[in-house]
């Protein structure tokens, strides 16, 4: 299913849309990047946000409190539809949802691998510096440029019904200020910005 949905993404990859990427790399407090594509009944998100969005910090991780918040924050983005809510008349379901938190160096080194493979290179680069104290001041620059990854594949009974996009993301996360918008369909590519004072989305005519 994962093969799926990088299938559906990849037509995210046009010239101004990779643009659009570049400047997340930016990594720019506040702002978040979603990627949707719609593909038949199947719904294709991608989710890119700073770390200072989603926990309130940028620092390594290190106290039981601050771990704890990161494995909130990636449960919590792992429920999708409780973020990104679609009209209840088109009926979505989650066929799968996945979360992880990276550096930007994960990122860069590894932007055409996922969960599993992210999350194992997050761990070892805490195991690593948590073992040598001498490079904890080169992790808090790194962790500076720490964002969470979500991928979400979803399916929707009407997708005539998808008139509409609301944000309770913006609840959830109360750093978060405003998402950048990618959305790909049979007729094209569009771009939007979601802001906290406006958090929904008019999709009628996209389709």
């Amino acid at each position: 299913m994962k093969q799926k949905i990088l299938v559906i993404l990849s037509c995210l990859a046009s010239p101004a849309l990779a643009e659009n990427a570049r400047q997340l790399d930016a990594h720019e407090h506040g702002v978040g990047a979603l990627n949707i594509a719609f593909d038949g009944a199947s719904v294709a998100m991608e989710l890119h946000a700073p770390g200072a969005d989603i926990v309130g910090f940028e620092y390594a991780a290190e106290s039981d409190e601050d771990r704890a918040a990161v494995e909130a924050a990636v449960a919590a983005l792992a429920r999708p539809l409780e973020l990104f809510e679609f009209p209840a008349s088109a009926q979505c379901s989650v066929t799968q949802a996945s979360a992880v938190l990276e550096s930007e160096e994960e990122h860069d080194a590894h932007s055409d691998e996922h969960d599993d493979h992210a999350d194992h290179d997050d761990h070892d680069d805490h195991d690593e510096h948590d073992d040598h104290d001498e490079h904890e001041e080169d992790h808090a620059e790194e962790a500076g440029h720490t964002e969470f990854h979500a991928e979400y594949l979803l399916t929707c009974d009407d997708m005539s019904a998808l008139t509409s996009l609301s944000f309770p993301y913006f609840n959830a996360f109360e750093n978060a200020r405003e998402l950048e918008i990618q959305i790909v369909t049979a007729s094209g590519a569009q771009a939007f910005e979601v802001e906290r004072s406006s958090p929904e989305l008019d999709l009628r005519g996209m389709f």
